[in-house]
């Protein structure tokens, strides 16, 4: 294998690739990124065998080859190169890495114990446009369980519901619902629980240049196509709780907020919050048409803040206050409508204009 490649293209798929790359694994190769010289491109790969990683560059290739390179030598070592022309040349397992200035040799292992890269089958397509796909990430993968041992609950669920495609998550004690584009004619009861560790590295990695991505789904894998970047997960098996029950249908308490300003009362409040958990209490009074929240440390002090709302009943309800502002930061409309029913009632939040997002969080016993 020999080839010229730019330092700035070298690096940059270095950085998308090599995160996947595994440490802490007993095959010493999952520590490797594969190179694969092939049809003037290089590939360069990484997998953890639960997710995998390609993206191809272009290369003035002299001769073709692949080879597996400790990843994080690799990377800090390109990262470290001035800005010019890089020259790849292997000689067995030996790859020489050169510029004007600069000359290294780094051991690597054959290419041949690289796991094989998942192939997808009979798969669902669906093609998402990139901003779509970047706003219902980022606004259901914080709602996703950390708790490995349910694991049901750590991934997105994607499926499709009144011929729409609809991304939801939950951990328990919170839920989101996007609703993202008609998801055509053709897709009928699709459904899948996609990681949401391989989500974010969707959003990670996703280039400004990507105008749309596309899903290739089939029944144990999921393929996210991103121009010249592939990412490859495992899907997590089983049934995907019936959230839909969660939702209420009416609400007894219901009030319109800017997003901003009931942001600020509620990270005011959450500094007079940490002694207990984050709790906060949200009370509204119809006979001052605002809007409180209190919180209280007892060792500290204690805080009130207030905006004036015009709620539409007196009630009050205790959240945490880390999964309300988290809600509101997801939220990327100016003015929001936040609603409950009694102290023990799932509480809603959803921009006011547009019905494709809903975010519920359940609240504490005060």
């Amino acid at each position: 294998m020999k080839l010229v490649v730019t330092q700035e293209n070298l690096a940059k798929a270095l950085s998308t690739v090599g995160r996947v790359a595994s440490s802490r694994t007993s095959l010493p190769v999952l520590n490797n990124i594969l190179l694969k010289a092939e049809n003037n491109r290089l590939m360069l790969a990484a997998t953890n065998l639960e997710i995998a990683i390609t993206e191809h560059i272009g290369a003035k290739i002299s001769s073709e080859g692949s080879i597996t390179i400790p990843a994080r030598l690799l990377t800090d070592y390109v990262n470290n190169l001035p800005k010019s022309n890089v020259l790849l040349e292997l000689e067995g397992t030996k790859l020489h890495i050169g510029t004007d200035n600069y000359r290294s040799t780094i051991n690597g292992m054959v290419a041949d114990e690289f796991p094989a890269l998942p192939e997808i089958n009979e798969a669902v397509t669906l093609t998402i446009p990139s901003d779509v796909m970047k706003k219902a990430v980022t606004q259901t993968i914080l709602t996703a369980s950390h708790d490995d041992t349910r694991p049901i609950l750590t991934g997105v669920y994607a499926h499709t519901r009144d011929k729409q495609l609809v991304f939801a998550a939950t951990d328990g004690y919170r839920l989101s619902e996007k609703r993202l584009m008609s998801a055509g004619e053709d897709i009928n009861d699709f459904k899948a629980i996609i990681p949401a560790q391989a989500l974010q590295d969707v959003i990670r990695v996703l280039p400004d240049s990507c105008s749309e991505v596309i899903l290739k789904v089939d029944d144990q894998q999921v393929r996210v196509l991103m121009d010249t970047i592939e990412i490859t997960s495992r899907l997590i098996e089983g049934n995907f709780p019936d959230y839909t029950q969660l939702i209420p249908k009416e609400l007894e308490v219901t009030f319109t907020s800017a997003k901003d300003e009931l942001t600020r009362i509620t990270k005011v409040a959450s500094l007079f919050a940490r002694e207990s958990g984050g709790s906060v209490t949200i009370k509204t009074d119809t006979h001052t048409g605002a809007v409180s929240i209190h919180s209280l440390a007892s060792q500290l002090g204690e805080n009130t803040s207030e905006i004036t709302v015009n709620p539409s009943a007196d009630g009050q309800v205790t959240l945490n206050s880390r999964y309300l502002i988290e809600a509101l930061g997801v939220c990327e409309t100016g003015e929001i409508t936040f609603g409950f029913s009694g102290k023990l009632s799932p509480c809603v939040l959803k921009p006011t204009k547009g019905d494709d997002y809903l975010h519920i969080i359940m609240p504490l016993k005060s």
